[in-house]
Protein backbone atom coordinates (compact mmCIF):
# COMPACT_ATOMS: atom_id res chain seq x y z
CA UNK A 1 0.00 0.00 0.00
CA UNK A 2 2.13 2.85 -1.27
CA UNK A 3 -0.41 5.50 -0.38
CA UNK A 4 -0.57 4.39 3.26
CA UNK A 5 1.87 5.36 5.99
CA UNK A 6 2.26 4.31 9.62
CA UNK A 7 2.96 6.85 12.35
CA UNK A 8 4.17 4.75 15.30
CA UNK A 9 4.60 5.88 18.87
CA UNK A 10 3.59 5.44 22.47
CA UNK A 11 1.49 8.63 22.60
CA UNK A 12 1.65 8.77 26.41
CA UNK A 13 -0.11 11.20 26.10
CA UNK A 14 -0.75 12.55 22.62
CA UNK A 15 0.36 16.19 22.19
CA UNK A 16 -0.28 18.97 19.70
CA UNK A 17 3.11 18.09 18.18
CA UNK A 18 1.86 14.57 17.40
CA UNK A 19 -1.40 15.94 16.05
CA UNK A 20 0.51 18.32 13.78
CA UNK A 21 2.48 15.43 12.24
CA UNK A 22 -0.74 13.41 11.83
CA UNK A 23 -2.47 16.35 10.13
CA UNK A 24 0.40 16.94 7.73
CA UNK A 25 0.80 13.23 6.92
CA UNK A 26 -2.97 12.98 6.32
CA UNK A 27 -2.67 15.77 3.75
CA UNK A 28 0.04 13.88 1.85
CA UNK A 29 -1.04 10.24 2.08
CA UNK A 30 -4.36 8.62 1.29
CA UNK A 31 -4.32 6.73 4.57
CA UNK A 32 -2.46 7.19 7.86
CA UNK A 33 -2.35 4.44 10.45
CA UNK A 34 -1.46 5.56 13.95
CA UNK A 35 0.36 2.58 15.44
CA UNK A 36 0.30 2.75 19.22
CA UNK A 37 2.87 0.39 20.62
CA UNK A 38 2.15 -1.31 23.89
CA UNK A 39 5.94 -1.59 24.37
CA UNK A 40 6.53 -4.15 27.11
CA UNK A 41 10.15 -2.90 27.39
CA UNK A 42 8.96 0.50 28.56
CA UNK A 43 7.40 0.36 32.00
CA UNK A 44 6.84 3.98 32.97
CA UNK A 45 3.59 4.58 31.09
CA UNK A 46 1.10 6.91 32.71
CA UNK A 47 -1.75 5.60 30.61
CA UNK A 48 -2.80 2.08 29.67
CA UNK A 49 -2.85 1.05 26.02
CA UNK A 50 -6.65 1.42 26.07
CA UNK A 51 -6.48 4.93 27.53
CA UNK A 52 -3.82 5.98 25.01
CA UNK A 53 -5.86 4.58 22.14
CA UNK A 54 -8.98 6.37 23.32
CA UNK A 55 -7.17 9.72 23.59
CA UNK A 56 -5.62 9.34 20.13
CA UNK A 57 -8.98 8.38 18.62
CA UNK A 58 -10.57 11.48 20.15
CA UNK A 59 -7.70 13.65 18.86
CA UNK A 60 -8.08 12.40 15.28
CA UNK A 61 -11.86 12.08 15.10
CA UNK A 62 -12.09 14.75 12.38
CA UNK A 63 -9.51 13.10 10.13
CA UNK A 64 -11.36 10.90 7.64
CA UNK A 65 -8.27 9.07 6.36
CA UNK A 66 -6.63 8.29 9.72
CA UNK A 67 -7.21 5.23 11.87
CA UNK A 68 -5.68 3.85 15.04
CA UNK A 69 -4.29 0.40 15.75
CA UNK A 70 -2.31 -0.94 18.67
CA UNK A 71 0.55 -3.38 18.34
CA UNK A 72 3.18 -5.28 20.25
CA UNK A 73 6.59 -6.28 19.02
CA UNK A 74 8.62 -4.95 16.15
CA UNK A 75 7.39 -2.10 13.99
CA UNK A 76 8.56 -3.94 10.87
CA UNK A 77 6.37 -6.94 11.75
CA UNK A 78 3.39 -4.65 12.37
CA UNK A 79 3.99 -2.92 9.03
CA UNK A 80 4.34 -6.23 7.18
CA UNK A 81 1.11 -7.54 8.75
CA UNK A 82 -0.68 -4.51 7.28
CA UNK A 83 1.09 -4.64 3.92
CA UNK A 84 2.52 -1.14 4.53
CA UNK A 85 6.13 -0.22 3.85
CA UNK A 86 6.18 3.48 4.77
CA UNK A 87 6.76 4.93 8.23
CA UNK A 88 6.70 8.60 9.22
CA UNK A 89 8.60 10.01 12.19
CA UNK A 90 8.67 13.56 13.48
CA UNK A 91 11.97 15.30 14.17
CA UNK A 92 12.32 18.12 16.68
CA UNK A 93 16.08 18.41 17.10
CA UNK A 94 19.42 16.83 16.25
CA UNK A 95 19.04 14.39 19.13
CA UNK A 96 15.77 13.12 17.60
CA UNK A 97 17.51 12.69 14.26
CA UNK A 98 20.32 10.59 15.73
CA UNK A 99 17.88 8.22 17.43
CA UNK A 100 15.41 8.09 14.53
CA UNK A 101 18.19 7.61 11.96
CA UNK A 102 19.48 4.62 13.94
CA UNK A 103 15.96 3.16 14.21
CA UNK A 104 15.29 3.71 10.49
CA UNK A 105 18.52 1.91 9.56
CA UNK A 106 17.74 -0.93 11.96
CA UNK A 107 14.23 -1.31 10.54
CA UNK A 108 15.69 -1.27 7.02
CA UNK A 109 18.15 -4.00 8.00
CA UNK A 110 15.34 -6.11 9.49
CA UNK A 111 13.02 -5.53 6.53
CA UNK A 112 14.54 -4.05 3.39
CA UNK A 113 11.20 -2.83 2.02
CA UNK A 114 10.48 -0.54 4.98
CA UNK A 115 11.15 3.12 4.24
CA UNK A 116 11.13 5.87 6.87
CA UNK A 117 10.12 9.41 6.02
CA UNK A 118 11.07 12.19 8.42
CA UNK A 119 8.94 15.29 8.92
CA UNK A 120 10.38 18.32 10.63
CA UNK A 121 8.18 19.44 13.45
CA UNK A 122 6.44 22.76 13.24
CA UNK A 123 8.78 25.16 15.04
CA UNK A 124 6.08 26.04 17.56
CA UNK A 125 6.25 22.42 18.79
CA UNK A 126 10.02 21.95 18.55
CA UNK A 127 10.42 21.68 22.33
CA UNK A 128 7.27 19.63 22.96
CA UNK A 129 7.18 15.98 24.01
CA UNK A 130 4.95 13.73 26.10
CA UNK A 131 7.73 13.70 28.72
CA UNK A 132 7.70 17.50 28.92
CA UNK A 133 3.91 17.47 29.34
CA UNK A 134 4.15 14.94 32.17
CA UNK A 135 6.98 16.86 33.87
CA UNK A 136 5.09 20.17 33.77
CA UNK A 137 1.90 18.55 35.04
CA UNK A 138 3.71 16.82 37.93
CA UNK A 139 4.66 20.25 39.25
CA UNK A 140 1.20 21.70 38.80
CA UNK A 141 1.91 23.60 35.58
CA UNK A 142 -0.73 24.40 32.99
CA UNK A 143 -0.45 21.98 30.06
CA UNK A 144 -3.51 23.23 28.15
CA UNK A 145 -1.34 24.87 25.47
CA UNK A 146 0.44 21.56 24.78
CA UNK A 147 -2.40 19.03 24.60
CA UNK A 148 -6.13 19.01 23.78
CA UNK A 149 -8.41 19.83 26.72
CA UNK A 150 -9.62 16.23 27.13
CA UNK A 151 -5.99 15.07 27.41
CA UNK A 152 -5.18 17.76 29.99
CA UNK A 153 -8.25 16.63 31.97
CA UNK A 154 -7.08 13.02 31.91
CA UNK A 155 -3.56 13.94 32.94
CA UNK A 156 -4.97 15.98 35.82
CA UNK A 157 -7.22 13.08 36.90
CA UNK A 158 -4.28 10.69 36.70
CA UNK A 159 -2.33 12.94 39.06
CA UNK A 160 -5.25 13.05 41.50
CA UNK A 161 -4.95 9.29 42.08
Amino acid sequence: MKNTIIYPGTFDPITYGHIDIIHRAANIFEKVIIGIIESPLKTNFWFSIGERREMVELAIKDFKNVRVQTFNGLLVDFAKSLGVNLVVRGLRAITDFEYEFQMALTNKKLEDEIETIFMMTNEKYSYLSSSVVKEISKFGGDISQFVPEFVADRVFKKLQK
